[in-house]
């Protein structure tokens, strides 16, 4: 019935006051009722010793004997002394319940007379009567002298005031206690509220949640538990919307790379298929009619040559990019300036195939603690980069120098297009092919890749800048000191 948990609260407090609040008006209202019933049964106790010690006395000085007939010859009298010494209305009667006296006959008439009768029986009894607002008690006793019953004393008194008293002190219970209640069930409803609306705003965005919104948030600004739950839920919201967004970005990312890696094989498996078939078309050629004719043996033999080497550059390459990163088998001190201008010399053949001039700049004293073959291949792999995409009739400036920060700057420049800042930040992905370089024939997106992994195995930095239609490669090294390998 109820499925709300403001509900549950509110109909629940309201349940509990309800049963408490009547629970203890009904058990003041009977300590209340059991003290005044003891009260009067006191004061009626002191009433009746008083009166026995009167009647005893008026029997003594009167010298009668303790018959009834005395008792009535001064039972107006008896009547008369007790009304003026006990504030009441007295009667008396004699042993069989004739009335002898009464000081207000009409007080006596027409009520109950279940005392009366209690008190013929030898009984001592008396009523409370309650009359629109109005509290009165008749009491009734038979009169003892000398063990023997000689008539009935009967009083009426008014008990007003003690139970104005009583009502005065339930309503102040009442309302005090109403009022208490009142207070309590206010303040559980606005704990309840305090609880609950957050409770609602959670649930409500936990469905949002599993509908698949994760843009969500809770606004929940408290420092307690509430507030420390909403502020788990927005941080796990994030976490699982960044981890959804990560999962995406792989996803694309994989995606991405797998059809660079299907072109990328696509392009091997045609670069490998061309010199391949070369080469058997020529050695068939060779095998059939080569040794009759030496000029075309010799340059189908050339052919063949130039094709395997090829194809053994274009395996090693793929051997680079398939390898993990491997630890250094051996590494040296290596001048770098040294192998730097040795790479510029050997390649200056290529440069001038191409129309274009390297202008190489390299310091003394630059160490750097290396595989000397790697470090060579580093240089070798930018600088063919740069021969193969600058302009013709260029220049390509190459320099190495101690920076600031005494760690070794490679910096490789040359002039030609500007690569894209899209395609610049994907430049080191193994099998990328930029604009610029899928127009260069046998290129197959390595080059860069493998240059990044050993300027990272040498613990160094490589990055690139392409505007104005200059590219520059900057490549930082750790420099190598003497007083290193005192230490080792």
């Amino acid at each position: 019935m109820f499925r709300s948990i403001r509900a549950k609260f509110i109909v629940g407090f309201f349940l509990i006051f309800c049963f408490a609040f009547v629970l203890l008006n009904q058990t003041v209202s009977q300590i209340i009722q059991t003290s005044n019933r003891n009260i009067i049964t006191e004061d009626l106790i002191g009433l009746k010793k008083n009166s026995n010690g009167y009647v005893r006395q008026a029997f003594l000085i009167n010298h009668f004997t303790n018959n009834d007939l005395y008792f009535g010859q001064i039972a107006e009298e008896i009547a008369t002394d007790l009304h003026y010494a006990t504030s009441s209305e007295v009667s008396a009667y004699t042993v069989d319940g004739v009335l002898l006296h009464a000081t207000n006959p009409a007080v006596f008439t027409g009520g109950s007379t279940d005392d009366l009768k209690q008190a013929l029986r030898g009984a001592t009894a008396y009523t409370i009567s309650y009359d629109k607002g109005t509290a009165s008690v008749v009491y009734a006793y038979p009169v003892m002298i000398d063990g023997v019953k000689v008539g009935i004393l009967r009083y009426a008194k008014s008990f007003n005031l003690l139970y104005e008293q009583s009502g005065r002190i339930l309503d102040a219970i009442f309302y005090f206690t109403l009022a208490i209640f009142a207070a309590a069930f206010l303040f559980s409803y606005l704990l309840s509220r305090h609880i609950t609306i957050p409770l609602v705003k959670m649930a409500k965005a936990s469905e949002e949640v599993k509908n698949g919104n994760l843009a969500i948030r809770l606004s929940i600004k408290r420092r307690d538990e509430i507030g420390l739950l909403a502020g788990n839920f927005n941080a796990m919201i994030g976490r699982i919307s960044s981890q959804i967004e990560r999962i995406g970005r792989d996803r694309d990312r994989l995606e991405t790379v797998n059809l660079q890696r299907k072109q990328f094989f696509d392009k091997v498996t045609h670069e490998l298929k061309t010199p391949l078939t070369s080469i058997l078309g020529y050695a068939e050629l060779i095998r059939g009619n080569g040794e009759s004719d030496q000029e075309f043996f010799r340059k189908g033999m050339n052919h063949i040559v130039e094709e395997s080497q090829r194809l053994h550059g274009m395996v090693l390459s793929l051997l680079e990019v398939s390898q993990e990163k491997e630890g250094w088998q051996e590494q040296l001190r290596v001048d770098v300036g040294m192998t730097l201008r040795d790479v510029c010399e050997a390649m200056t053949f290529k440069a001038q195939r191409y129309k274009k001039t390297i202008a190489v700049e390299a310091g003394e004293g630059l160490v750097v603690l290396a595989q000397p073959d790697k470090l060579r291949q580093l240089i070798i792999n930018l600088l063919d980069n740069a021969i193969k995409y600058s302009f013709a009739h260029s220049e390509i400036g190459v320099r190495a120098a101690l920076d600031d920060k005494a760690s070794i700057s490679l910096t490789i420049v040359n002039q030609g297009e500007t690569i894209p800042a899209d395609q610049l930040a994907r430049i080191f992905e193994p099998f990328f092919l930029g604009d610029s370089m899928q127009k260069e024939a046998g290129s197959v997106g390595l080059g860069l890749s493998i240059a990044q992994s050993i300027v990272h195995e040498m613990n160094g930095s490589i990055d690139i800048i392409s505007k104005n239609k200059e590219t520059a490669v900057y490549v930082n090294l750790p420099q190598h000191h003497a007083e290193e390998d005192a230490t080792e």
